[in-house]
Protein backbone atom coordinates (compact mmCIF):
# COMPACT_ATOMS: atom_id res chain seq x y z
CA UNK A 1 0.00 0.00 0.00
CA UNK A 2 1.31 3.53 -1.05
CA UNK A 3 0.41 6.34 1.62
CA UNK A 4 1.02 9.99 1.32
CA UNK A 5 2.31 11.96 4.44
CA UNK A 6 2.15 15.52 4.16
CA UNK A 7 3.16 18.40 6.44
CA UNK A 8 6.22 17.15 7.15
CA UNK A 9 8.90 19.51 8.70
CA UNK A 10 12.00 20.00 6.98
CA UNK A 11 14.31 18.46 9.69
CA UNK A 12 12.58 15.16 9.22
CA UNK A 13 14.52 12.35 7.75
CA UNK A 14 13.23 8.99 5.86
CA UNK A 15 14.59 7.31 8.81
CA UNK A 16 12.53 9.21 11.17
CA UNK A 17 9.96 8.73 9.06
CA UNK A 18 10.21 4.94 8.60
CA UNK A 19 10.60 4.62 12.48
CA UNK A 20 7.35 6.06 13.21
CA UNK A 21 5.62 3.93 10.27
CA UNK A 22 7.42 0.60 11.85
CA UNK A 23 5.35 0.74 14.88
CA UNK A 24 2.23 -0.15 12.46
CA UNK A 25 3.83 -2.77 10.42
CA UNK A 26 6.99 -3.71 8.01
CA UNK A 27 8.07 -0.94 5.48
CA UNK A 28 9.13 -1.39 2.38
CA UNK A 29 10.39 2.16 1.45
CA UNK A 30 10.45 5.72 2.24
CA UNK A 31 10.86 8.68 0.01
CA UNK A 32 10.45 12.04 1.30
CA UNK A 33 10.34 14.28 -2.15
CA UNK A 34 13.14 16.99 -2.29
CA UNK A 35 13.93 19.97 -4.40
CA UNK A 36 16.21 19.13 -7.09
CA UNK A 37 18.56 22.10 -7.10
CA UNK A 38 18.81 22.42 -3.32
CA UNK A 39 17.79 19.41 -2.06
CA UNK A 40 15.54 20.47 0.62
CA UNK A 41 12.49 18.66 1.60
CA UNK A 42 9.11 20.14 -0.28
CA UNK A 43 7.38 18.91 2.82
CA UNK A 44 5.69 15.47 2.01
CA UNK A 45 6.86 12.00 1.14
CA UNK A 46 5.64 8.51 0.67
CA UNK A 47 5.35 5.22 2.58
CA UNK A 48 5.56 2.20 0.80
CA UNK A 49 3.70 -0.75 3.22
CA UNK A 50 3.50 -4.21 1.77
CA UNK A 51 0.30 -5.07 3.74
CA UNK A 52 -2.35 -3.09 3.25
CA UNK A 53 -4.15 -3.86 7.07
CA UNK A 54 -0.64 -2.42 8.36
CA UNK A 55 -0.44 0.69 6.27
CA UNK A 56 -4.81 1.20 7.35
CA UNK A 57 -3.70 1.06 10.72
CA UNK A 58 -0.18 3.49 10.14
CA UNK A 59 -3.21 5.87 8.49
CA UNK A 60 -5.25 5.93 11.27
CA UNK A 61 -2.65 6.10 13.88
CA UNK A 62 -0.74 8.73 12.41
CA UNK A 63 -2.70 10.78 11.16
CA UNK A 64 -2.94 14.17 12.78
CA UNK A 65 -0.37 12.67 14.95
CA UNK A 66 2.65 15.82 15.52
CA UNK A 67 6.01 15.37 14.76
CA UNK A 68 8.81 17.64 15.02
CA UNK A 69 6.30 20.22 15.67
CA UNK A 70 3.79 19.85 13.09
CA UNK A 71 0.63 17.60 12.28
CA UNK A 72 1.41 15.03 10.02
CA UNK A 73 -1.53 14.96 7.59
CA UNK A 74 -1.41 10.90 6.46
CA UNK A 75 -3.25 9.12 4.07
CA UNK A 76 -3.41 6.41 0.89
CA UNK A 77 -1.77 7.97 -2.11
CA UNK A 78 -3.67 8.63 -5.33
CA UNK A 79 -2.38 7.37 -8.40
CA UNK A 80 -1.45 9.94 -10.96
CA UNK A 81 -3.66 11.36 -13.45
CA UNK A 82 -3.36 9.48 -16.63
CA UNK A 83 -1.59 12.26 -19.63
CA UNK A 84 1.45 13.50 -17.67
CA UNK A 85 1.64 16.68 -15.17
CA UNK A 86 -2.02 18.28 -15.28
CA UNK A 87 -2.66 21.75 -15.17
CA UNK A 88 -4.20 23.79 -17.40
CA UNK A 89 -4.00 24.32 -21.13
CA UNK A 90 -3.90 27.07 -23.48
CA UNK A 91 -2.71 30.54 -23.12
CA UNK A 92 0.63 31.87 -24.13
CA UNK A 93 1.36 33.34 -27.48
CA UNK A 94 3.71 36.70 -28.51
CA UNK A 95 2.15 40.11 -28.28
CA UNK A 96 4.13 43.35 -29.63
CA UNK A 97 2.94 45.34 -27.13
CA UNK A 98 3.14 42.82 -24.17
CA UNK A 99 5.93 40.80 -24.83
CA UNK A 100 5.92 37.03 -24.22
CA UNK A 101 2.57 35.20 -22.88
CA UNK A 102 0.49 37.42 -25.32
CA UNK A 103 -2.73 38.42 -23.04
CA UNK A 104 -5.58 40.67 -24.41
CA UNK A 105 -4.89 43.37 -26.89
CA UNK A 106 -6.54 46.65 -25.06
CA UNK A 107 -7.97 49.78 -27.29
Amino acid sequence: MNIYVGNLAYTISEEDLQKAFEGFGKVASVNIIRDQFSNQSKGFGFVEMPEQTEGLSAISGLNGKEMNGRALNVNEARPPAEGGRGGAGGGGGFNRKRGPGGGRKRF
